[in-house]
């Protein structure tokens, strides 16, 4: 065995056990932390998951008739327009109109007749 191969094994069997010190149970502690961080996240995020389970129950009817009937429209939509960001947010209009307004910046980008392309 060479000098460096002897070198090498000898280091990597001294860091072993500080990486994979094993315990009772036969896990590592880097398995043992990975365990406790996702159940600590796990613990954290169970009120916002049966917020959202309880949202979803309540509008998922709506939702799903929203989308059967507007998602062929909307999808057409997402086709046309190149870049989302030279426009303003949606906004709704008294009387039910939803319109999307080009941000003012854009306009210089019309042509000579007024015509915007999409």
């Amino acid at each position: 065995m060479s000098m460096k191969r002897f070198i090498f094994c000898l280091s990597l069997s001294l860091a072993t056990p500080a990486i994979a010190a094993e315990e009772e149970d036969g896990k590592s502690l880097m398995q043992q932390g990975a365990e406790l961080f996702f159940k600590g996240l796990t613990e954290q995020m169970e009120p916002a998951i049966e917020d959202l389970k309880t949202l979803t129950e309540d509008m998922g009817p709506e939702l799903l008739e929203f989308f059967s009937s507007m998602g062929p429209a909307l999808g057409e939509l997402l086709e046309e327009v190149e870049d989302w960001s030279v426009y303003e947010r949606p906004e709704m209009l008294p009387n039910g109109d939803i319109i999307i307004r080009r941000k003012p910046d854009t306009e210089a980008e019309a042509d000579d007749e007024g015509v915007v392309d999409l």
